[in-house]
């Protein structure tokens, strides 16, 4: 549904040039959103896929080796997303304190993402309220270390920031100033908090998403918090007992359609058209991250039979084959600490893993290297 520009445009001079600032309406949308449409089935049908997404623990031996993994992918999806180049296995050999050859801008800026999420969940697990000051305290995690730590980690702007050109004068978008930002921000978290019992968790994470997004509230990693944001809410309502759903894939795979839908809502109002596109996002990559984990689940029971088809090798194999399982990446001795084999043990089953392919050495060192369950690793890296 078209309605009007869903916010009010201020002038103001940046650099000596004459600047149009988008200032949001508050949420929710005027007139009321229209669910009647092709949304309310799309609704239902996300709806169930995402349940069957929060019930993944009964396909799963342990969801949190599956959580380990994907909350990872997710970082490094959301960060390529903003430029950066890093892979999965440069990301989980980061974490081990080896990265040979791989940007380390690069993987400092996605380990601050999981450091983030974790931050975030952690804080909403003790109670604490998703707010303004928790989104400060998520976006200070992010930007801690690396690219964007000299950006004021953890405060709102105190500049005026644009979207596209080189300067605000010639911005593809121009979000509100920054003497706005706290009063917008303070809008979006009484949308989160108030009585809106009659908007789905899904429509309010899809409408709070673009009205983040559009305000802009920090210098820089807006679009990675942005992403956060959508699960804080899902996990925060109960929908999600688990940060499993991440649309960073989607908005990366349909990137040109997603930034037109934003700019359809701020000209024209087609909140509908946005809300439609979102659920098609969280029913599609919630089938697929289901779809994976049964993957997972057929690749560990089909590697253990032909481990244990080893005879007597078998046993140290397959000890360090399930702690693969939760730490797709392990040296040696890690392998070695995470089961209680000697280091010779760890060594004959890592070797005996090699020789049946199911892992590989990644470092390429003589001493200390570092070997992935290369079929697990492939398939979580899909899309990356």
């Amino acid at each position: 549904m078209k309605r009007s520009a869903t916010g009010t445009y201020e002038v103001t001079a940046v650099g000596g040039e004459t600047v149009r600032a988008f200032i949001p309406l508050p949420l929710p949308p005027q007139p009321a959103l229209d669910l009647t449409g092709p949304a309310q089935p799309l609704l239902e049908r996300a709806l169930l896929a995402l349940g069957r997404l929060d019930s993944i623990s009964a396909l799963l031996p342990d969801t949190d080796l599956f959580l380990y993994s994907y909350v990872r992918k997710e970082a490094v999806l959301s960060s390529q997303i903003e430029g950066t180049q890093s892979s999965l296995s440069d990301l989980l050999l980061f974490e081990m304190e080896q990265a040979p050859g791989a940007p380390l801008d690069d993987i400092v800026e996605v380990s601050g993402y999981v450091r983030a999420l974790e931050h975030g969940l952690a804080r909403l697990r003790a109670g604490f309220p998703l707010s303004s000051r928790l989104i400060r305290e998520v976006h200070a995690e992010l930007l801690a270390r690396g690219r964007g730590s000299d950006k004021d980690p953890g405060e709102f702007r105190r500049s005026q920031n644009w979207i596209g050109g080189t300067r605000p004068g010639n911005a593809i978008f121009v979000p509100p100033p920054h003497i706005a930002v706290a009063d917008c921000i303070s809008d979006l978290e009484r949308f989160l908090h108030g009585d809106r019992g009659d908007l789905p968790v899904l429509i309010k994470a899809a409408l709070a998403h673009l009205q983040f997004e559009t305000i802009h509230p920090f210098l820089d990693g807006n679009g990675r918090v942005g992403r956060l944001l959508i699960t804080l809410i899902l996990c925060s309502a109960g929908v999600l007992s688990e940060p499993l759903l991440y649309l960073s894939l989607y908005f990366k795979e349909n990137r040109a359609e997603y930034y037109r839908l934003l700019d359809a809502v701020r000209h024209d109002g087609d909140w509908e058209a946005w809300i439609e596109f979102f659920l098609r996002g969280v029913e599609q990559t919630s089938s697929s991250a289901v779809s994976t984990a049964r993957r997972l689940v057929a690749v560990f029971s089909a590697d253990r039979e032909l481990i244990q088809g080893q005879g007597r090798k078998a046993g140290s194999a397959l000890r360090i084959c399930e702690a693969l399982t939760s730490r797709p990446v392990l040296t040696v001795s890690g392998a070695a600490q995470r089961t209680g084999l000697s280091f010779p043990g760890a060594s004959d089953g890592m070797k005996l893993l090699g020789e049946l392919g199911i892992v590989r050495e990644l470092t390429g060192k003589k001493r200390n290297r570092a070997f992935a369950y290369d079929r697990y690793l492939a398939m979580l890296g899909e899309g990356t």
